[in-house]
């Protein structure tokens, strides 16, 4: 009867807060919204999208009066000597203004017209009574009313002091309530203050964890949630975001160390795969889990800001990445390399139990990932230790599966997309490719999905192969970052030795896709693609000849291709389609039926019409397409032509399909984008940095994300002649002049044959070719990457809170993000998983019925629908959003 009474009284509330009178600030009214709520589904359910914005709208002054109230309240209790107390200073009371606060932030962030607002209202320096003044005041409180009309009440000098932006004493005392004993925190005997800023878990900077309870758990939760809302502001607004800039710009040293400890230590520290029931999961909420996920959020949140240049002298930094990048010892990067890897491994432990669904898989994978991109950039000593020991082979790993398996996933792309720049950030470093040479023997342990049946090889075959089947089975969704896995080839190619003849076919099926007239003719910047390419190749050649022998055979029987590539024109290549099309066109009206093609990517992504989608030379086998399996083109040696894993291996060619076509997002940068080798020539081959502010290259082509493949582009023959010289053919060319006269009388049947041409091959002299310096092709970052990059975490949070929030609302559904656009899908009826039984059925209309009350007649608009105007610019929220369907947009 209590519980009922309180939210049908707190809902009468949230109406009157719209009603067009103005209500005193004095009035007892604003405590009920810290008095009547009993836990965070009342608010969230019954402070509905529509209250909200209604009171915006039309009574904002009640809205800054509820935000003042709230605050006051909230900062009482901080200062209050005996907090939290059930009597004198009730928690309850607390944890209602938190939620308060972020369930309203979000509504205030999305509409346009109130920036000036929040800046005046959040940001501007605030007059204050001082303590003497407030307690005079209020010991005369009742005198005031007395005096005459005609007098005024003049206040004393010394009356009123400027105090700090509210949004600052907001941030300062929720870090303080994040630290604050009995709280978020068990209380110390001997410390002065009740806010000791100690670090929540032992790890880094702590070897004794603090004790806790569940109490302390959903209290930090509470906390953090709120300090998530209060700084996603850039979810709806391109601007920087002030409240980020004075967290992370905090000089306080102790408090930056202790929140960065305490959530990379919960991070960290968190073990799923502890002992548990199996379907746990179906019957219990796990509150460590969601502090985790929090703590987590949080602190990428903070991590990834970059701080804006300020208009003063003084250049501020971002104190959280930089301490993050301080870290030194061996057993910090150890305890972090285990935790990283712990999590990373969960969700593949977990799909392949023998109990389908009895372990939960964890959420939050993709942000660890980008945990361990941001720590490999700001650390110099952790890639250090990654590289140079054997868990560096973990990650390659590791990552190579979640890119493997998620790749046709359209939801996924962009954690596809992170995925290979990790790769490109780690190949940057030489020790990586060197590592690289070390044989794989764990495939087994691998998920089916990305398994290489009769792999025996390293882990470059596994890295080159793997890479192979992003370009081919993605079918266009990953063209913007082909310029990315290539260069993680072209970044390995001086280091790798004994490359297998798979690995090598791959490379040369590569080279007879790029170098086809349909793929180069398509748009007017596949010929880097090409380029790029080929200078991985030289790089072999120059710098591992001798180590590469499989490689080596490989481009000496495709001579032609290379041969044949450079005398290309404009009219050979043109004459070439038209003749593949015509044959095809002839076989399909001798037989009726078509003949079989693999369409792959750069067919269905790159070709320039229906018309010309064979993109092959004149000695390229006629069935295939970009990409056709295919042996090599030389007549004499076709009948004994290695096979492919594709074409010998059925676990390759079923779990690698290649998936439907889909629309391409060029928003992520593009590397390697049109740069001749002379320019690259002219490039220093110094050492790796990772700046985010000083590269425009990534995204700066001006065939980037201008217009799809193929469209408003015509070649000619002057746009040949730009680029086709520049292509370094020059080594390989020479290469195989050389080899003509050794290899050509070798028989190349039976297994003495291939040991003899390797012993051959081995014992070359090589005339011609000088090894050119080596270089670096690093990840860099631009304006618009940073901005596709913040969308992907933003994106990441509210799709995780759209899970951690079951039962109630998230904190930002229902509003209009920006960012990015979020779909909505069907609700899901009762499932095995979730009965959802009578008693659950009652409880949900219930809370249903009073959550849609309207005491002053029929509410204009329904709790869950956005108003007009209010998802304008992209935002398309709904109150039902599947988080498997959260996608970056074009930022």
């Amino acid at each position: 009867m209590g519980a009922s009474y309180s939210k049908l009284g707190f809902k009468k509330g949230v109406f009157r807060l719209s009603e067009g009178q103005e209500i005193p600030a004095d009035d007892p009214f604003w405590t009920s919204f810290w008095e009547l709520p009993e836990t965070s589904d009342d608010i969230f359910t019954l402070f509905s999208p529509a209250d909200i914005r209604r009171t915006r709208d039309t009574a904002l002054p009640n809205l800054e009066t509820l935000i003042l109230a709230v605050t006051s309240r909230l900062f009482i209790l901080r200062n209050h000597p005996s907090f939290p107390d059930p009597e004198l200073a009730p928690e309850r009371d607390a944890l209602n203004c938190l939620r308060i606060l972020t369930r309203i932030l979000p509504f205030l962030y999305e509409a346009e017209t109130l920036e000036e607002w929040e800046e005046r209202f959040f940001w501007s320096v605030r007059r204050k009574r001082t303590r003497k003044a407030a307690i005079a005041r209020s010991e005369v409180l009742f005198d005031e009313s007395k005096l005459d009309e005609n007098q005024q009440a003049v206040p004393p000098e010394g009356t009123f002091e400027e105090v700090k932006p509210l949004a600052e004493e907001l941030i300062d005392t929720l870090i303080d309530l994040c630290f604050f004993a009995n709280f978020t925190i068990p209380s110390s005997p001997g410390a002065k203050s009740k806010v000791t800023y100690s670090i929540w878990q032992s790890g880094v900077g702590c070897n004794t964890a603090v004790p806790s309870s569940r109490e302390f758990e959903s209290n930090r939760c509470e906390v953090l949630r709120l300090l998530l809302s209060l700084t996603s502001k850039s979810m709806y607004m391109p601007s920087s975001t002030k409240a980020l800039t004075y967290i992370a710009t905090c000089p306080d040293k102790q408090i930056v160390l202790s929140t960065l400890c305490s959530l990379l230590n919960t991070t960290i520290k968190y073990n799923p795969a502890s002992w548990r029931v199996p379907y746990d999961h179906v019957v219990f909420k796990d509150p460590k889990q969601t502090l985790v996920t929090y703590s987590l959020q949080l602190l990428l949140v903070l991590l990834l800001y970059p701080i804006p240049e300020a208009h003063s002298a003084t250049i501020r930094k971002n104190y959280y990445r930089h301490f993050l990048g301080r870290l030194h010892r061996p057993q910090d990067f150890q305890f972090l390399v285990d935790g990283m890897t712990r999590i990373l491994n969960q969700p593949i432990q977990a799909n392949s139990s023998y109990l389908p669904g009895s372990q939960k898989s964890v959420k939050w994978a993709p942000e660890m990932m980008m945990l361990f991109w941001e720590t490999l950039q700001c650390n110099k000593h952790f890639r250090s230790f990654i590289i140079n020991t054997d868990r560096g082979h973990d990650f390659v790993v590791l990552i190579l599966c979640y890119a493997l398996e998620q790749r046709s996933d359209a939801s996924q792309q962009g954690v596809v997309r992170m995925c290979v720049f990790v790769l490109q950030t780690l190949s940057a470093e030489p020790n990586f490719g060197h590592g690289l040479n070390k044989k794989f023997d764990g495939q087994d342990s691998l998920p089916p999905s990305v398994r290489i049946r009769g792999f025996h090889g390293t882990y470059a075959d596994f890295l080159i192969i793997s890479i192979y089947t992003l370009l081919t089975s993605s079918q266009g969704r990953l063209q913007a970052i082909y310029p990315a896995l290539l260069a993680i080839i072209n970044n390995v190619a001086a280091y790798v030795e004994n490359l297998s003849a798979s690995t090598s076919s791959k490379l040369m099926q590569l080279f007879s896709s790029m170098s086809s007239p349909a793929f180069l003719l398509a748009n007017d910047s596949n010929h880097s693609l090409l380029l790029s390419l080929l200078e991985s190749m030289n790089a072999m050649i120059e710098h591992k000849y001798i180590d590469n022998p499989n490689f080596i055979y490989a481009i000496w029987r495709s001579k032609s291709k290379f041969e044949n590539l450079r005398t290309f024109t404009l009219e050979s290549g043109q004459e070439e389609i038209e003749r593949q099309n015509r044959r095809r066109k002839e076989r399909l009206s001798e037989t009726g039926v078509a003949s079989p093609r693999r369409v792959d990517s750069f067919d269905t992504a790159r070709s320039p019409g229906p018309s010309q989608r064979t993109p092959n030379l004149s000695n390229v086998p006629e069935e295939g397409g970009a990409f056709a399996i295919g042996d090599y083109d030389d007549s004499d040696d076709d009948d004994d032509a290695q096979q492919t894993p594709s074409q010998s291996s059925p676990s390759l060619k079923d779990s690698r399909n290649p998936s439907v076509s889909s629309s391409v997002d060029d928003t992520v940068p593009l590397q390697l984008r049109g740069m001749s080798e002379k320019a690259r020539g002219k490039m220093p081959a110094g050492a790796p940095t990772f700046s985010r502010q000083n590269s425009t290259t990534s995204l700066s082509s001006p065939s980037a994300a201008t217009m799809p493949p193929g469209i408003g582009f015509t070649p000619s023959s002057q746009w040949i002649e730009n680029w086709l010289p520049e292509l370094p053919l020059h080594t390989i060319l020479t290469l195989i002049q050389e080899l003509n006269p050794i290899l050509s009388g070798i028989s190349a049947t039976g297994s003495s044959a291939t040991q003899s041409i390797t012993q051959s091959i081995r014992k070359a002299e090589i005339r011609g070719i000088e090894p050119l310096p080596i270089r670096v092709h690093l990840f860099e970052w631009s304006p618009l990457s940073l901005g596709w990059y913040e969308s992907l975490l933003w994106g990441f949070i509210f799709a995780n809170e759209m899970n951690v929030s079951k039962g109630t609302v998230g904190v930002w559904n229902g509003t209009g993000i920006k960012l990015f656009r979020v779909q909505g899908t069907a609700q899901q009826g009762p499932s095995l998983l979730a009965p959802q039984g009578a008693v659950d059925a009652v409880g949900s209309n219930l809370v249903q019925r009073i959550g849609s009350l309207n005491l002053r007649g029929a509410s204009t608009n329904p709790p869950n629908q956005l108003q007009d105007g209010h998802h304008s610019g992209g935002g398309n929220s709904t109150s039902r959003a599947n988080s498997s369907e959260v996608r970056e947009a074009v930022v």
